[in-house]
């Protein structure tokens, strides 16, 4: 049992409440002239202190959570909840929700979910970061997709240009707000080297060691220094006969030496100058031996050049990579796309992903139906329909793009999800036909997959190119209750495993399509 011990206090204090942990209000207690308090819980010997605006914003974050909770689910808010309150700072910057799920067991569209609803409360901030697919760092970091303007980014460590793709290239990260609970990482010109490379400069497609963290980093580091806007600064190191990177993080600068030949004991010079404009990314040779460098700082930050060993140690740190959330998945979130309508891309924005699974509906005679049964009960028919297709785009990932009609449009990450939706749908129409006792609802399914850019069009994120034209005309070709895919669907090993899974053989046949000049080959999926 929970033991508070008491103190006296004046009798101007007020009473406040502790936010002792998730979900949980384990004491009162008042607050006197000089604004503290302290409480112990002796069992787990937690002190909490706080001034009157920490205690203010401790009943806000409550007041948040109990409100994430009416919209998210209660095991995911729980999980975050105990993050804020327990977890070390750099827990809490740059969430990478997958790696948030699969550590605690939760579902990963329900944890994204929530951290969404967290976001558009304001318990989070959303980053959209750029990142380098050779070492996995962060080149560019943006509050949203639309200041998202280059079209090539420079990793000066890995000494290459990538044009950006939302596919791999893009994670969306979560970092708690300074309002919610403030870290270290929200003043990042104060964070030490190890630090700042952890928490700002590598993505969180990284996988880092949580608890060798620090020896890592000294596997490969030989030393470094760090400089405050418009200082100089002196590094005198013992050169090993290896590769050696000179990197630094914050301005993206890097300069390679590649050590080799004959020891020397003469002393070997390098002056290096760090500004915005010009990034360092040159090869040089020196021999083995000691070297004094020479740096200067005049951009108008603070900088942390480092001396690294481009070995094995290095390298495999940075090959250790787990999933992230993509902004290409995200784009296909039924819940993102929901809460951020119409905050995503601006008109003039074209942004590329190389693969996007399509889906296109809809209902064969619904003409006729309207004739047949009656406007009001067509319309409930047709109502329920596009209710039971939301559902199940939503449950399989995806997110309904828009409606034409009666018809849906919408994407998935990857075609084994489409597939899987397609089929939920099929039988959902024929279930709904047997609660009626009659075949009104017959939908008519299409689905590719390939390369498409996204694009803000009458105030929603839509989707254009060939991928599209082509899963929309397939869609055209379907009987009712059919499916039809291309080759890149049914050719998914995922895709395939399902289709097995159902005892489903398809049949393929070639098709010419109105506005493609060649052939396509579909499959058709009964």
């Amino acid at each position: 049992m929970d033991k508070i011990v008491k103190t006296a206090m004046p009798s101007t204090s007020t009473t406040v409440p502790v936010w002792a942990g998730p979900g949980r209000l384990f004491m009162a207690v008042a607050l006197d002239d000089a604004r503290v308090y302290n409480a112990i819980r002796r069992d787990e010997w937690l002190i909490c202190r706080a001034s009157r605006p920490e205690a203010a914003q401790m009943s806000e974050a409550r007041e948040l959570f109990a409100l994430l909770g009416q919209s998210a689910d209660a095991s995911v808010v729980k999980s975050i909840e105990r993050l804020v309150a327990e977890g070390p700072d750099h827990q809490l910057c740059r969430v990478n929700p997958l790696a948030f799920a699969a550590r605690r067991g939760l579902d990963e569209e329900l944890s994204i979910a929530a951290f969404l609803h967290g976001a558009r409360l304001g318990i989070f901030e959303i980053a959209w970061n750029v990142l380098c697919p050779g070492c996995g760092g962060v080149l560019d970091t943006n509050a949203s997709l639309k200041t998202m303007r280059r079209e090539e980014y420079a990793c000066a460590l890995c000494a290459d240009s990538y044009a950006p793709t939302l596919d791999e290239m893009v994670d969306v990260t979560f970092t708690i707000s300074p309002r919610i609970r403030k870290i270290a990482a929200h003043s990042p010109n104060e964070l030490p080297l190890a630090e700042y490379y952890r928490q700002m400069y590598w993505g969180s497609g990284v996988d880092l060691p949580e608890d060798s963290y620090q020896a890592a980093i000294d596997g490969f580091i030989i030393d470094h220094v760090e400089l405050a806007a418009g200082e100089k600064g002196v590094l005198s190191i013992q050169l090993p006969a290896e590769f050696i990177v000179i990197f630094e993080p914050v301005t993206h600068s890097a300069q390679f030496i590649d050590v080799k030949g004959e020891a020397t004991r003469e002393r070997q010079s390098l002056s290096l100058v760090y500004d915005r404009d010009h990034a360092h990314n040159q090869q040089m040779e020196l021999r083995p031996g000691p070297l004094r460098i020479s740096v200067e700082n005049r951009s108008d930050m603070r900088v942390l050049p480092s001396v690294c060993i481009a070995g094995s140690a290095l390298h495999d740190m940075l090959g250790r990579r787990r999933p992230f959330l993509t902004a290409k998945r995200l784009l296909s979130n039924q819940t993102f796309r929901d809460l951020y309508r119409t905050d995503t891309l601006d008109v003039d924005q074209r942004l590329s992903i190389t693969s996007l699974t399509f889906l296109f509906t809809d209902l064969r005679g619904s003409t006729e139906l309207y004739e047949r049964v009656g406007d009001l009960a067509a319309f409930d028919l047709v109502r329920a329909h596009f209710q039971v297709l939301n559902e199940i785009v939503s449950a399989e990932a995806g997110a309904v793009v828009k409606t034409i009609g009666d018809a849906v449009m919408a994407t998935f990450p990857t075609p084994h999800r489409a597939l899987a939706a397609a089929l939920r749908m099929r039988e959902a129409m024929r279930e709904l036909n047997q609660r009626h006792g009659r075949e009104d609802l017959l939908l008519k399914i299409g689905l590719h997959e390939g390369p498409c850019i996204a694009v803000s069009m009458n105030e929603r994120q839509d989707y254009f190119g060939q991928t599209v034209n082509i899963a929309s005309r397939i869609q055209g070709l379907a009987d009712a209750q059919s499916i039809l895919a291309t080759g890149t669907v049914v050719d998914d090993l995922q895709a395939a495993s399902l289709l097995r899974q159902n005892a489903l053989m398809p049949e393929s046949h070639d098709v010419s399509l109105r506005g493609i000049d060649r052939a396509v080959r579909v499959y058709e999926i009964r």
